[in-house]
């Protein structure tokens, strides 16, 4: 099938305004009166607030307002409704959880002066003990992080349980086991958070709301901020600017935007809060950590019996939507290869840490680090190559794994085969004197048309149709630098047939745009792009039936091209499109052209024992990765990655293989630098010379392969890709570190200070 449109390179929309800097970012913005806001957070990661003296904050000139918790009206929010916006009020026990919680919040003219004024206020504490580590935590005695559950167990446990487990393992001719250490980090956005709240009128009783936000969800936004702030969804409108990066930090809803809000009712005036970048680091959201104890079973030909795995969650001091990543976990290690047995648990425990949120990957970065770890561990106990074992065990079309998830289109294989022949390009080359080489692979096994985890998993898509040809397209999905305009924007023209520089997308005003559940779960492309494409379809159609009255033929024997509505055998008979668009506008029974379209996936939400079909399609990747480590140092040096990708069908390949890049990024960071380290409660790695974000010029020659397996379901066969291109790359470069030295590594990050001691102590015999 050929195309005008799809499958052709083509530069994201906003691209040549960002890097000319002309795009005006949420942090650009301003308003007519705009204060600007800045919010006092405890010192202690566990204290009861005895006292709060605002008064020298209050008298400071340029200061237009201060709250309190008990000062505002407000009200519980979050996955468990466990967390308030401000602390150390009565509502919430009168206590401080961890050290990122908000004790008070200060509006003036401007950012300085908002500044001094919180230094200006004064708190009063009483320290309590606190807990840092969940089997801590868990003790009989533990300080409770909040009294009023009367225990640190987060009240969300995730098991499943398919087949024999323990009879597969009984029979196992070989079971590998260990215990994966997964630490915090963060999204190092370069945008930080940040917010507007302006009320209208700002006097009335009933105003309404406007919010500029980072959201990634801003329908579901609009409904969790209504509550918090105790008024109606329809008085909340959302607006999103250009955002600076998300990553998922913007799936939840959190204290900046309800502070924001309070802020600028009690002001009688907009408001912005901006984090600096100390702030971002201390509280923005992060990955979770957590300790995965897995074991695995196989028979002697290599082929997996079962898998066991358990899994335990530093949950933080409030439940966020980071704490529902054990439902990805569990998905993976169902679903990545065919494993016949399966039992999963999870323990979620309340610290005093800071609270995790949602992060690119969700969950399966953390399990498939385990999972391949595993794999590679099983091939060396059976004598069997690596990349051999993980193709008998490779998921195929056709599958129903343990979980339920149906198999449709699988290029698994395909991918597998990909990365070992890019690595054959390699073979023969040799390290530098001092350095020794090593190649790893992993597979991927993720999300790839929509997933639900809530009632709806749909987009809704409204396309209209002027008399100057101009296209618009208002659709619910929300552009965070993914490139969602351009690819639906694609979409678009290509079932129109028109040129793609007539279609513009709508898309950050929930005033205007129609519903969507939101940006996550690789989801945008296949299920904002079918909402896009069906409503372009009834365009199209009724485009047809103006333009067959005109060339006196059937719509069935006409076509549109390249913007031209013509008779199918007969292309010198033809009329432009947006001159058949004219022509019904002066018709007897003038017609305006018009459609909307809501595509919900035929999946289902997963029942009480975790299973069902979440995903109208499923997204497959394998990776390898070839590395140098240097023996008297333990340095790193990444030297490729191959990178193979089961797309459906690359819509726009030059935006896909962007985005593997970035996600390769993002996961040597996590595999080899990047750690927050929080201690007693504290965050100590406060900026970009603590934090070590992975260097662009230690990046490795980087070879994408897009893999088209064609999904039925799937706007002209496209999946989902955003988040594969991060997911298998920790455990890749674990395995190539493996194949170099020797040496496996459970924990990450893996750093040269830990590879040179793993390197000494195995010299001295001390490690295996």
């Amino acid at each position: 099938m050929s195309f005008s449109v799809i499958g052709k390179d083509t530069p994201k929309r906003d691209g040549a305004e960002k890097v000319t800097g002309h795009t005006q970012f949420l942090h650009d913005l301003t308003l007519p009166r705009l204060a600007h806001g800045a919010i006092l957070r405890t010192r202690h990661p566990h204290a009861r607030v005895r006292c709060i003296d605002t008064s020298a904050a209050e008298a400071l000139p340029g200061v237009v307002a201060v709250i309190t918790a008990d000062r505002v009206e407000q009200h519980p929010f979050g996955f468990a409704k466990d967390h308030w916006a401000l602390k150390g009020g009565a509502a919430d026990g009168g206590k401080v959880r961890c050290i990122r919680d908000e004790i008070a919040a200060v509006a003036a003219l401007t950012e300085e002066i908002a500044q001094e004024a919180v230094r200006l206020i004064r708190v009063e504490y009483e320290e309590l003990p606190a807990v840092f580590d969940p089997a801590a935590a868990l003790r009989p005695g533990a300080p409770l992080v909040h009294d009023e559950r009367g225990s640190n167990l987060v009240n969300l446990r995730y098991q499943f349980a398919h087949g024999d487990v323990e009879a597969a393992f009984a029979r196992a001719d070989v079971v590998v086991e260990g215990e994966y250490r997964l630490n915090y980090v963060t999204t190092a956005c370069l945008g930080t958070m940040v917010a507007i709240a302006a009320w209208s009128p700002p006097e009335s009783p009933d105003a309404s709301l406007t919010m500029w936000s980072t959201t990634q969800v801003p329908f579901l936004y609009q409904r969790d901020l209504a509550e918090a702030l105790g008024i109606t969804g329809d008085r909340i409108r959302v607006m999103q600017p250009p955002v600076g990066g998300n990553f998922g930090r913007g799936l939840d809803l959190y204290p900046i935007d309800i502070i924001t809000a309070l802020l600028a009712r009690r002001a009688g005036r907009p408001v912005k809060i901006a984090f600096e970048r100390i702030e971002e680091f201390i509280a923005s959201p992060t990955r979770e950590p957590c300790v995965i104890h897995l074991r695995t079973a196989a028979d002697r030909d290599g082929r997996l019996l079962a898998r066991d795995a358990r899994v335990v969650i530093d949950n933080g001091a409030y439940v966020s939507w980071g704490s529902t990543t054990p439902y990805v976990m569990l998905s993976t290690t169902a679903g990545l290869y065919r494993v016949p047995a399966v039992r999963f648990d999870t323990t979620i425990v309340y610290t005093n840490n800071p609270y995790s949120g949602s992060m690119r990957g969700y969950g399966n970065l953390e399990s498939t680090f385990a999972i391949e770890a595993q794999m590679d561990d099983l091939a060396e106990r059976l004598g069997l190559d690596r990349v051999e074992i993980r193709r008998r065990n490779a998921t195929r079309s056709g599958d129903v794994n343990p979980q339920g998830s149906i198999i449709t289109s699988c290029a698994m294989t395909e991918c597998l085969d990909a990365v070992e022949r890019e690595m054959g390009k390699s073979a023969g080359e040799a390290p530098r004197p001092g350095w020794r080489r090593g190649v790893g692979y992993a597979a991927m096994f993720h999300v790839g048309g929509g997933a639900r985890v809530y009632r709806s998993d749909g987009c809704g898509a409204i396309l209209k149709l002027d008399d100057f040809g101009k296209v618009s397209l208002l659709t619910g999905a929300s552009e965070i630098g993914q490139g969602s305009e351009t690819v639906l924007a694609m979409i678009v023209a290509e079932t129109l047939g028109v040129p793609l520089d007539r279609v513009d997308v709508v898309n950050s005003d929930t005033a205007v745009k129609p519903w969507d559940v939101g940006a996550h779960a690789s989801r945008t492309t296949f299920i904002a792009g079918n909402a896009a494409r069906l409503a372009a379809e009834k365009i199209r159609a009724q485009l047809l039936a103006l333009a067959s009255e005109s060339l006196e033929e059937p719509s069935s024997r006409l076509t549109i091209a390249e913007g031209w509505i013509s008779v199918v055998g007969e292309p010198q008979r033809r009329l432009s499109y947006d001159r058949v668009a004219r022509a019904g506008h002066y018709r007897t029974a003038g017609q305006t052209l018009v459609a909307e379209a809501f595509y919900d996936p035929p999946t289902e939400m997963l029942d009480k024992d975790l299973r069902g079909n979440v995903s109208a399609t499923y997204g497959f990747a394998a990776q390898a990765v070839l590395l140098d480590v240097e023996e008297a140092t333990g340095r790193i040096v990444v030297r490729r990655v191959a990178s193979a990708h089961d797309v459906g069908r690359a819509l726009n390949p030059l935006a896909a293989e962007g985005q593997v890049h970035g996600g390769i990024h993002m996961g040597l960071g996590y595999a080899l630098s990047e750690k927050l380290v929080v201690e007693q409660g504290q965050v100590l790695t406060q900026t970009f010379m603590d934090y070590a974000v992975f260097k662009a010029g230690d990046m490795p020659e980087i070879v994408v392969r897009l893999i088209e397996s064609i999904d039925a379901e799937g706007p002209f066969g496209a999946k989902g890709l955003g988040e594969s291109g991060v997911i298998p790359v920790a455990a890749a470069v674990r395995n190539a570190i493996k194949d170099a030295i020797g040496v496996r590594f459970d924990e990450l990050p893996m750093t040269a200070e830990r590879v040179r001691a793993s390197i000494l102590a195995r010299a001295a015999g001390v490690l295996e």
